[in-house]
């Protein structure tokens, strides 16, 4: 069975239309979750790594999304029913911001992985976006 993991980042824009685009457009999404990211329809495309070389390729179908709210995918290999991947975006009432809460599943060995991914994730957004 895998553990919920839930990871809370503020990041620099109160802009719900740049931050809405980052999390759920396979443009904005390429920008820091993924080498490339494609859109056919409900399913995404996660590419990561050169096709030439060595890389993993996995694809995920939106299951729930509401505009400038969050967006819920669930990977088609996964195997665990309860399972999910879910960027909720939420302004700050104190700083005006708005901060992405990240709901994950990993098995037990592999939550602190998985906690490194998000993170790359998120230097990859500032990097990338600077927000």
């Amino acid at each position: 069975m895998k553990e919920k993991i839930i990871i809370n980042r503020e990041l620099n824009s109160s802009s719900a239309a740049i931050i809405w685009n980052l999390i759920s457009t396979d443009v904005g999404m390429s920008r820091w979750l993924a080498d490339a990211v494609t859109q056919d329809g409900e399913t995404i495309t996660f590419l990561w790594g050169e096709v030439w070389r060595h890389h993993e390729i996995r694809k995920a179908t939106i299951v729930s999304k509401s505009c400038q709210k969050h967006i819920r995918l669930v990977w088609e290999d996964e195997d665990d029913d309860e399972a999910y991947v879910e960027i909720q975006m939420e302004r700050s009432t104190i700083t005006n911001d708005y901060v992405l809460t990240i709901t994950d599943f990993a098995y037990p060995d592999e939550v602190e992985s998985l906690r490194a991914i998000w993170q790359e994730n998120f230097t990859r957004l500032r990097q990338t976006s600077g927000v």
